[in-house]
């Protein structure tokens, strides 16, 4: 069985589309970056200590993940309120200029006592969007960085470098060779 340690409704939504069955176990991990801690080493920690932190049966595989959005060394996380997602969105945009930032996403698959694990960064693009409209629509709310690639935001996005699949929050193909490493399982 595929525990997910994450209550992420996009992550749950990406394994169903690939074919999985995840039964979800929420972590509890609180989701708070360490002074001094790099952007990489954060969602690292975050996605390890997710899949440490639930319980599971023997034979289960249990995945955390996490996904964050680095703008100039900050990691943007997920905005508290709609002020914030305004304040986040417009930091992406700039005033007329592009902004780049990156998405970084890492997991970590367990089984018995086999673990495997991998951050991997990716970016993307966005212009200017009416970032008073957005931030106010509601969708930012659960997301890293204040954006959905997949949803209303999805105008604004230019282009991506990497897989889209971790700019939502979950390289699916990458973690189904984990699947099969740790389950020695072919799906």
């Amino acid at each position: 069985m595929l525990v997910l340690a994450s209550q992420s409704p996009r992550r749950k939504e990406i394994l169903e589309n690939a074919g999985f069955k995840p039964v979800i176990r929420v972590s509890g991990v609180p989701e708070k970056w360490a002074a001094g801690e790099s952007p990489r080493d954060y969602v690292v920690r975050l996605a390890r200590a997710k899949a440490e932190a639930v319980d599971r049966n023997a034979g289960d595989v249990v995945l955390g993940a996490d996904t964050v959005v680095v703008l100039e060394g900050e990691v943007l996380e997920k905005p508290d309120s709609a002020a914030a997602a305004e304040k986040m969105i417009a930091k992406l945009s700039g005033p007329r200029t592009r902004r780049h930032n990156r998405n970084l996403s890492s997991l970590r698959c367990r089984h018995h006592h086999r673990r495997r694990g991998y951050g991997r960064p990716s970016s993307r693009r966005s212009r200017p969007p009416e970032i008073i409209g957005y931030a106010y629509s509601g969708e930012p709310m659960d997301k890293a960085g204040a954006y959905a690639i997949q949803g209303l935001a999805s105008k604004f996005v230019e282009r991506i470098e990497g897989c889209y699949f971790n700019v939502m929050g979950l390289p699916v193909s990458l973690f189904y060779q984990h699947w099969k490493t740790v389950s020695g399982d072919n799906y």
